[in-house]
């Protein structure tokens, strides 16, 4: 349908069409015009011309171009051929069938008369459509009868407009460029983050493992535990130790502990000693810490204690329960994790609020101080007591004053009389120096496991005695002491431990034979002649009746063999 010069020449054919206006892209817009009634046809002198042979032209006589081939030409030749085309578009070729379409200049190809009726019937229906048109080329004179045509800057600006959907594509992939080289950019950056704290994460760690290794704190390879089983490079450490006796003025009965201050490790121990440790008094027989304690005093237990565990005490403390109380309030109170509530010695009626309560960080005055160190529960082993002194002693040494002379003037404030192995500059000196590792959590407290005979295993000697103490465990021959081996058939459970204590503060070696069945009265058996007078020194340890004392078969290897009855009556011990 892209006619546009048949379409141009209004007045000459089938097909009439008006310029209506232009589109949007500046393409000039027409429509189809009515075909008017055919006039009576008049006479035309170039009629019989045309008819007469193909191409005439009336100009062609005169030696002239005709205007068609001024006006379809190009520089002004005549075109080639003439047939081809009717300026008036009334004359037909006959062999216009035979050849088929007319000549079109633009590549078009007009059909003949019986081509021509389809096209008047689609543009019939599409009067008021757009109808695209391909622009001619420009003619330096129009054709006779053809109205001017204007052309227009905007309908070629398609040419030098850029295309917006490959500048969108640009834009698109420019993008996606940049947004996946952030991507790896942010995916660098955050491992190269990661690495960077794992480093400093590694130096924290090596820098805190190396610190506690050269403080000696590092488990299991500490300068005490790298020095354990050499006896010559723990004896090497220097280490200052003395020895403190807590007499219960009150209640009765003693708790001894090992203070040791390691000038070498910069470490302190507070070493618990249970009263049933077997030791050797100055004439030989064998006894206990706490009956050394009360027959042998401080210079006869000090070089037992010496004996038995290989050590150098340099002097004993002994602390009655008057100047603990006085010591505590003089160094401020004191903070303890307490493990039990301890009644009120002075309470009248029970159920009364206890003295101390039971918990974490309980602030214990003097007279609460003395309390809880000397409490013990029915039913209760000594060592559960001894660990409650351990508790006390250790808040003690972290209120004290790190000053030597402050630490002199508290000892001699509490005007007691001390051990001439010790003067009240010593003392206060020596606790000084273990307040000092006290505030800086550096003093640990131990238990010095002694067996059911007084006894020390071997695992004390190593982990206790040779590290802490550096000293070498010499427990007294078994076989000087009295073995005796106890039965409960009381009833009572407690009594076993109260019957052991006794014995063991008695010099005799104590063996447990476990419960029996009830019975009234106890009884105490010996085997061998010689040892009937042993067997009468237990009845009377225990508070039993000579009539006990019979003569039979022992348990195991026991010199001496007791039944408790019900008859027994345990001492305070």
């Amino acid at each position: 349908m892209n006619d546009r010069y048949d379409a141009g020449a209004a007045g000459y054919g089938a097909d009439q069409y008006e310029l209506v206006g232009y589109d949007e892209y500046g393409q000039p817009v027409y429509r189809q015009v009515q075909a008017q009634q055919p006039q009576q046809q008049t006479y035309d002198p170039y009629t019989q011309q045309h008819q007469q042979g193909y191409g005439y032209d009336p100009y062609a006589q005169q030696g002239q171009q005709s205007p068609a081939a001024f006006h379809y030409g190009t520089g002004g030749q005549t075109a080639p051929d003439y047939g081809s085309y009717d300026p008036y578009g009334t004359a037909t070729h006959q062999g216009d069938a035979a050849q088929g379409a007319r000549h079109d200049p633009y590549g078009q190809a007009t059909a003949g008369t019986t081509g021509r009726q389809p096209r008047v019937a689609e543009q019939t229906a599409r009067q008021t459509a757009h109808i695209p048109q391909q622009a001619g080329p420009d003619h330096d004179q129009e054709a006779p009868g053809e109205p001017q045509r204007e052309y227009h800057t905007e309908q070629f600006a398609f040419v030098e407009e850029p295309d917006a959907n490959s500048e969108d594509v640009i834009d698109w992939l420019k993008f996606t460029e940049n947004r996946t080289e952030r991507r790896e950019e942010a995916r660098r950056r955050a491992r190269g983050r990661i690495v960077a704290l794992v480093v400093v994460l590694a130096l924290v760690v090596a820098g805190g493992v190396g610190y506690l290794w050269y403080a000696g704190k590092l488990p299991g390879v500490s300068s005490e535990d790298s020095k354990a089983g050499t006896a010559t490079a723990a004896g090497a450490q220097k280490r200052d130790v003395i020895v403190v006796h807590l007499h219960d003025t009150k209640g009765g009965g003693t708790s001894t502990a090992l203070l040791v201050d390691n000038t070498t490790t910069e470490r302190g121990t507070t070493v618990l000693v249970p009263n049933s440790l077997a030791l050797t008094s100055d004439d030989g027989t064998t006894t206990t810490l706490a009956k050394s304690v009360e027959d042998d005093g401080s210079d006869g237990t000090r070089d037992a204690l010496d004996t038995v565990l290989g050590t150098d005490i340099e002097g004993t403390w002994r602390l009655d329960t008057p100047y603990l109380q006085n010591l505590v309030d003089l160094v401020g109170n004191i903070d303890v994790d307490t493990d039990a509530e301890v009644p009120d010695p002075a309470a009248k009626k029970k159920g009364e609020a206890p003295l101390v309560n039971k918990g974490r960080d309980q602030t214990l005055s003097g007279k609460m101080a003395v309390a809880y160190a000397t409490y013990r529960a029915p039913g209760e082993a000594q060592n559960a007591q001894l660990e409650r002194f351990g508790q006390v002693m250790q808040g003690v040494l972290r209120k004290m004053s790190s000053d030597p002379q402050a630490a002199t003037t508290t000892i001699q404030t509490l005007a007691q009389i001390l051990d001439p192995s010790l003067t009240d500059k010593d003392l206060g000196t020596f606790l000084a120096g273990l307040s000092d590792l006290a505030k800086g959590g550096d003093v640990k407290t131990d238990l010095l496991p002694v067996q059911n005979d007084g006894t020390l295993s071997a695992q004390a000697s190593a982990r206790v005695v040779k590290n802490v103490l550096g000293g070498t465990a010499k427990s007294p021959d078994k076989d000087a002491a009295v073995s005796v081996s106890v039965q409960n058939a009381t009833g009572v459970k407690d009594n076993t431990e109260k019957a052991r204590v006794v014995l063991l503060n008695g010099g005799f070696t104590f063996l447990e034979s476990g419960t029996g069945t009830a019975r009234a009265t106890s009884e105490v058996v010996y085997a061998d002649a010689a040892d009937k007078a042993n067997a009468a020194e237990v009845a009377k340890t225990l508070g039993l009746p000579a009539g006990s004392v019979t003569k039979g078969r022992t348990s195991g290897s026991a010199d001496v063999s007791v039944v408790l009855g019900q008859d027994y009556k345990p001492s305070s011990g």
